[in-house]
């Protein structure tokens, strides 16, 4: 990059003389020079060249001197580096020009070669100045960036940390995925300016609950939110969190689309879908963008148990293996999903609770599912008893649809 320099004096001989000494660094691309024969002259320079980097200039000059333009520099806020020129004797001048922000002085009669050093030295200066500058305004954006993405005292940590936690690695984590039920009816319904509000709110409020619990959200795109745990930093109880937030999230959600069914506006349930497992995580933008995010079969698991609540009539589905990295999991089985593109089956519950799995519904629940995944014909009317009860229940509507249908077993096949 070129730096320019602009040369305030009055001598008559002074450009052609600096010109000539700086001949190499000007053919390089090195350095360019700019030339103003007073004060008032290299305010209007500046002006028009506001990239100028350095400004060279005599104290004594007519119109404006170059006290005056130190002190003009200073009132404008334009912190140019400068050099000031003067009489060897007079250092009162000298002092008072560095109290205005010159960087450094030369001596009349000056020295050509002292000239083509100090200018250096500046330069050195003032790019060093530039890139803390730049790290410095590069740590907010990112930092700004990160902030849309990882809770508050995570994007700090990773603003001033290393980049090898952004970097692309196989990594065990808990995954979340939530969509809308019924979202493109919405689209159709609600007035854009409306819908706007209503996203933004309901995006803004669940990210908050990830931010509780320390996820960070991988993707937002339109309705469905993809969030991480134990990326990029680490986070032992990861499927702990992982359900936790999972449960806030629905609480959040279903309190969000209570006052919104108050207001006239039928806003869907949010399906959720809990997975854990290896995956490939890290940030994929390269060096053109910022996209930290995951890929692999356990994101892709975890958007098909999203996408069955949708049949099995619940609002949360967490896989067996999230659940058994959990430890303490309050739930019940829902079955043995055969996930759509799947062939092996994958066993899943519904998080409950503590008022729920505690409520004697959930031991009559838990005994009808036992015949049912021993294939005993009780199941039936033991599931008909708990509807007959509880005809809220709609997972034990489902199970006693598919006995009624002619199903036996805990596998579900799900298209």
């Amino acid at each position: 990059m070129t730096a320019t320099v602009l040369m305030v004096d009055d001598e008559p001989d002074l450009e052609t003389l600096v010109l000539r000494k700086f001949r190499r660094q000007r053919r390089e691309g090195l350095i360019d020079f700019l030339f103003a024969r007073d004060g008032v002259e290299a305010l209007d320079m500046i002006d028009r060249h506001p990239h100028v980097d350095l400004v060279v200039l005599d104290i004594n000059m007519p119109r404006m001197d170059g006290l005056s333009l130190l002190e003009t520099l200073q009132q404008r806020d334009d912190r140019k580096s400068a050099i000031i020129v003067s009489a060897y004797g007079d250092m009162t001048n000298i002092r008072t020009a560095m109290n205005r922000g010159a960087f450094d002085f030369l001596t009349k009669p000056i020295d050509f070669s002292d000239l083509e050093a100090t200018i250096l030295k500046t330069l050195r200066h003032v790019e060093a100045l530039r890139e803390a500058q730049r790290r410095q305004t590069d740590a907010e954006r990112a930092h700004a960036s990160l902030s849309r993405y990882f809770s508050p005292e995570l994007a700090k940590r990773l603003v001033d940390g290393n980049d090898d936690e952004m970097a692309v690695q196989w990594r065990q984590i808990g995954v979340i995925f939530t969509d809308i039920t019924g979202f493109t009816s919405l689209v159709e319904m609600v007035a854009p300016e409306q819908l706007a509000k209503l996203l933004n709110e309901y995006v803004g409020g669940l990210t908050d609950v990830v931010f509780d619990h320390q996820g960070t959200v991988a993707k937002v795109i339109g309705d469905a939110i993809q969030v991480l745990f134990n990326a990029p930093g680490d986070q032992p109880d990861y499927a702990t969190r992982a359900i936790a937030c999972a449960e806030a999230m629905d609480d959040w959600a279903e309190s969000f689309r209570e006052r919104w069914m108050r207001e006239g506006v039928d806003f869907g349930a949010t399906r959720i879908g809990v997975h854990a497992g290896a995956a490939l995580v890290g940030n994929f933008g390269g060096d053109r963008f910022f996209d930290y995010t995951a890929y692999g079969d356990t994101i892709n698991t975890a958007a098909r148990l999203e996408a069955a609540n949708k049949s099995l009539g619940t609002r949360i589905c967490v896989s067996d293996v999230a659940a058994r990295a959990a430890g303490a999991f309050r739930g019940r089985p829902i079955g043995d999903l055969v996930l759509r593109g799947r062939s092996v089956a994958l066993r899943a519950h519904e998080p409950l609770s503590p008022g729920q799995f505690d409520d004697p519904a959930t031991a009559k629940y838990a005994r009808a599912f036992r015949l049912l995944e021993a294939g005993d014909v009780a199941a039936l009317p033991t599931f008909a008893g708990l509807v007959g009860t509880h005809a809220d229940d709609p997972l034990a509507n489902f199970h006693l649809r598919r006995l009624l249908n002619g199903a036996s077993g805990a596998t579900i096949r799900l298209d």
